[in-house]
C-alpha cells in the first residue's frame, strides 16, 4: 500500500470530533490590522519555537529553517517524511488529542486531505496577494508556497533545443518513437492537460502518445539522471527543479516549457491547534514571503509567488486543481495505467 493509500485510509478512521468550532488562535489568525506585524513578532518571539512537518528535502528545509532563526530568534524543529506519512502523523496525532505540530508543508493534494479534515486554520496573510489566484483554495486553510513544473527535459548532446516541438503534439511524430519517457507517477499532468485541451483532443492525443510506447521511469530525480545519462533523450513529464541544479552544474541537460505547462503545487499551513499559533503564523509568512520565496528560488525550487521571477517559473501555466486531483485520482490513475504502465 502506498503512503497515499495509507493517508487516505487514515481519513476514513478520522472521527467527526476533528470537524470542531473555530480555531484556538482564530482571532489571531484572522487578525489584519497595521499593528498585525509587530503582534506577531512579539507574541512570537514569547513563544519561542515553532515546529513543522514536511515533506521537502533537507536541503531546502533546513536552510529555510536556519533562515527564519537567524531573522526572528525563534528555534525551528523540523520532521521531514514523506507526503504520506506527514498526513498519517497529522492525524494520528489529532485523534489523540496530541497538538504538537505548528506548520504542515507538503503536497497540494495532501493538504487538501488535511483541510477537509478540519486539522488546518484558515488564515490571513499580506503575501497571500502574491500568490497566482487559481492556486489558492477557497477556504484558505492553506497556501501553494512553490511549485512542481512539468517541463520537456532533454539531453543536449542527442537533441538540439529547436528539434523540440512547440507543442505536445509534435511529439506524436514517429521520428521521436523512441526516444521519450514518462515518470510512472504522472497521471495529474495528464488529467490537467485533458481537461485543458478538452476530452476530444486530450484523449486522442494521448492515445497516439501511448502508441508511440514512451519508456516509464519510476522518480522524477531518476528521470532526469538519466537524461544526462543519455538513456533518456527526452523527458515529457520532467521537474524542472531537478533540470536547473544539473545544468549549472555543467550537465548535459537543459528544458523547455512546452506549453501547456503543467504546475504541481506544494502547500504550507497552520495546524489549528498549533501550539505556538503566532510564530507558525510568522513563520508561514516567511516563506510566502519574497525573502522566503527567492531563498526556495536559490535552492532550486520554483517559488509560487508571482514577485519572484526567474528561469524555473518566467512563462505561462496551468495549476492542478487540489481538491479536483484528489476526488478524481482513481479514475486518472486508471486511465493512466491502461495507457503506459500495460
Amino acid at each position: 500500500m502506498t503512503s497515499l493509500a495509507k493517508a487516505l485510509a487514515w481519513l476514513l478512521l478520522a472521527p467527526a470530533l476533528l470537524a470542531q468550532a473555530p480555531a484556538p488562535g482564530d482571532a489571531l489568525f484572522r487578525y489584519r490590522g497595521a499593528d498585525r506585524e509587530a503582534q506577531l513578532v512579539a507574541r512570537a518571539k514569547r513563544e519561542g519555537s515553532v515546529v513543522l512537518y514536511t515533506s521537502i528535502a533537507p536541503t531546502e528545509s533546513m536552510p529555510l529553517g536556519a533562515a527564519f532563526e537567524k531573522k526572528y530568534g525563534i528555534r525551528v524543529t523540523l520532521w521531514r517524511a514523506l507526503s504520506g506519512q506527514v498526513v498519517q502523523r497529522a492525524i494520528a496525532e489529532a485523534r489523540a488529542s496530541r497538538h504538537a505540530v505548528d506548520v504542515i508543508e507538503t503536497n497540494a493534494p495532501e493538504m487538501e486531505m488535511l483541510a477537509r479534515e478540519k486539522l488546518l486554520a484558515a488564515i490571513e496573510s499580506p503575501y497571500v496577494a502574491d500568490l497566482p489566484p487559481a492556486a489558492v483554495p477557497a477556504h484558505r486553510s492553506w497556501f501553494p508556497d512553490r511549485f512542481n513544473f512539468y517541463v520537456v527535459g532533454f539531453n543536449t548532446a542527442k537533441v538540439q533545443r529547436s528539434q523540440i516541438p512547440a507543442t505536445y503534439e509534435g511529439f506524436t511524430d514517429p521520428k521521436w518513437k523512441g526516444r521519450l519517457a514518462l515518470e510512472a507517477t504522472d497521471a495529474e499532468w495528464m488529467a490537467t492537460l485533458i481537461k485543458t485541451w478538452g476530452d476530444a483532443k486530450g484523449m486522442d492525443y494521448f492515445r497516439k502518445l501511448s502508441a508511440a510506447r514512451p519508456a516509464v521511469r519510476e522518480g522524477h530525480i531518476l528521470l532526469a539522471s538519466l537524461v544526462v545519462a543519455g538513456e533518456v533523450p527526452v523527458a515529457l513529464t520532467a521537474y524542472n527543479s531537478n533540470i536547473l541544479p544539473l545544468k549549472r552544474k555543467g550537465a548535459p541537460i537543459d528544458f523547455v516549457p512546452v506549453q501547456p505547462v503543467v504546475a504541481r503545487p506544494q502547500g504550507i499551513g497552520v495546524a489549528r491547534n498549533a501550539p505556538h499559533p503566532a510564530a507558525a503564523l510568522l513563520f508561514t509568512d516567511f516563506v510566502l514571503s519574497p525573502e522566503g520565496q527567492k531563498l526556495l528560488e536559490s535552492l532550486g525550487r520554483v517559488p509560487a509567488s508571482t514577485k519572484v521571477k526567474s528561469e524555473l517559473n518566467n512563462f505561462p501555466f496551468v495549476v492542478i486543481d487540489a481538491a479536483t486531483a484528489l476526488d478524481e485520482k482513481d479514475k486518472w490513475e486508471a486511465l493512466w495505467k491502461e495507457l503506459f504502465l500495460r
